[in-house]
């Protein structure tokens, strides 16, 4: 069974709640304006260090599936598959992007950002969970969407009988994942085919690397 975002249009900052056991996450599709939204896919596509990757999976080096570039806070190393990402620096429209969730949530201090760039329907993010031990037991992870709108699907880990969510991710929208959420649901971005040829998306998750706060 699939359940397309079941919404509950309550949460206090004006997103909506996604209604799961053991999911704490809220949507804005409006976070950012559309002319906002389009400018900051336009700089970022320009000027981001793009790199193409490999990390180890089942033994065995593979590419990774879209281009990336891991950004932050001097000291800020994140490590996931094998892969050691030391951050380069903040550009101006990571900063700007930062500033606007630090007024959403101003309790929270994002020091880093994975910035991911799907070229095409043909790039993708398999099943997996950001719970890696630096971003500490409960991580509050953002996660700004620029360009071309895809389909994002969590699954719980353990409670088969919940059905899978599907959520559209639009341009200029924000999901927020606090909480169980890692714990508890993997998350994926499946290739996307068909005839017409997709336009390349740009995905920032900020996050907070709690191993170097000693």
């Amino acid at each position: 069974m699939v359940a397309r975002s079941p919404l509950d249009p309550s949460a206090a900052d004006g997103g909506q709640f996604l209604d799961q056991s053991d999911l704490d996450v809220t949507f804005d599709p409006q976070f950012l304006s559309p002319p906002d939204a389009a400018r900051l896919f336009d700089e970022l596509y320009a000027t981001i260090p793009w790199r193409a990757e490999s990390i180890q999976m089942f033994g065995r080096t593979v590419p990774v599936p879209r281009l990336q570039s891991w950004h932050g806070d001097p000291g800020a190393r994140y490590r996931y598959s094998g892969l050691l990402l030391e951050p380069e620096p903040w550009t101006a429209p990571l900063l700007e992007i930062r500033k606007r969730l630090h007024a959403r949530r101003s309790e929270i201090e994002f020091d880093s950002v994975l910035v991911n760039l799907y070229r095409d329907g043909r790039d993708s993010m398999g099943w997996h969970a950001d719970d890696e031990s630096e971003l500490g037991a409960e991580p509050e992870i953002a996660s700004v969407s620029l360009g071309a709108t895809r389909t994002f699907q969590l699954r719980h880990r353990t409670q088969k009988d919940l059905p899978r969510v599907d959520l559209d991710l639009t341009a200029g929208s924000l999901l927020w994942m606090a909480g169980k959420t890692q714990k508890c649901w993997q998350h994926a971005l499946p290739k996307r085919g068909g005839k017409a040829r997709l336009g390349a998306r740009i995905n920032l998750t900020f996050r907070q690397i709690h191993s170097r706060r000693g």
